[in-house]
């Protein structure tokens, strides 16, 4: 069990040097580890959950991955895409009594998802995931960037040009240069400043305690949008719209789930897609995302 403890924190390159063992060897014995974990766990019976996919390779190639969010760990991977029929595999693996004990379920607004749910899960409510809107709204920024891009020409574009990670990452993940540069484009730039402004304004939507108080900060935020020209922001708001029950779920009690969990789960398996690229064994890949939030084994196994 020594490999394969190694593993959770080391690639297999590395283990096969230090340990002196083939890259397969090591493999074997960490999936062996690993199969071993999740035979531990045992099977889950989540109450609240979360549906996301991964994209496992370049294009459009898609994995599902639900997780059990009040334990905090994924419990399943699989389907082929993110179509209702990949979900419906999940509730086909957790069994007709389980899913139908599940309360709640944070997703984003692709509605396969919401379908598949809806039809398994008949007794869970729904709270649509902060981060993917918050992405969605990153996206819409991005579009309003390069429609300035073209609209403008000579030292105007300049200020624009080269700096879309600037826009959209997060103030606090930027360098002393980086927040520069910020500062100085929304300075030339109107209306990206206006959109950036209501962009980070929007996820205090969140923060309220009451549905009431979350539509009244809605209206006002839609208000905003008036005479600013910020098309990709009018087509968001109503995006919003469409989902609003979803959004506003959050604001009740019994759905206070941490989001911040949520992002740190998907934050987690991004970093494992980045080790394992090169693995061509896709079982083992699902293994490595669901083994690696699992508690290492005792030395007694």
């Amino acid at each position: 069990m020594h490999v394969g403890k190694l593993c959770r924190d080391m690639t297999n390159k590395a283990v096969a040097e230090q340990e002196h063992l083939h890259q397969t060897t090591v493999k074997d014995l960490d999936k062996l580890y690993m199969s071993r974990q999740v035979a531990r766990a045992g099977q889950p019976a989540p109450r609240v959950i979360g549906i996301d996919e991964i994209s496992i390779r370049k294009g459009h190639n898609y994995r599902v991955v639900v997780s059990d969010l009040e334990r905090g760990r994924p419990i399943w991977v699989g389907g082929e895409g993110r179509t209702e029929a990949d979900a419906d595999l999940f509730f086909a693996w957790l069994g007709p009594a389980k899913s139908r004990k599940i309360e709640l379920a944070a997703m984003d607004m692709w509605k396969p998802f919401l379908n598949s749910l809806t039809r398994n899960a008949p007794n869970a409510g729904v709270v649509y995931d902060k981060f993917h809107i918050m992405r969605h709204l990153s996206d819409e920024l991005d579009e309003v960037r390069r429609a300035e891009y073209r609209r403008l020409k000579g030292r105007d574009r300049s200020y624009i040009k080269g700096q879309r990670y600037t826009l959209l990452s997060h103030r606090a993940n930027l360098t002393l240069n980086g927040r520069r540069a910020l500062r100085k484009l929304l300075k030339a730039n109107k209306r990206l400043n206006t959109a950036y402004l209501l962009k980070e304004s929007f996820g205090q939507l969140w923060d309220y305690g009451t549905e009431r108080g979350a539509r009244a900060f809605f209206e006002r935020w839609k208000q905003s949008l008036k005479w600013q020209r910020l098309k990709p922001y009018e087509k968001f708001a109503r995006m919003i719209e469409r989902h609003w029950p979803g959004i506003a779920s959050y604001c009740h009690p019994e759905n206070k789930i941490s989001l911040g969990m949520v992002e740190g789960l998907n934050t987690k398996i991004r970093v494992l897609q980045r080790r394992a690229y090169g693995y061509r064994d896709e079982d083992y890949f699902k293994l490595k995302i669901v083994a690696a939030f699992l508690p290492p084994l005792p030395r007694s196994s």
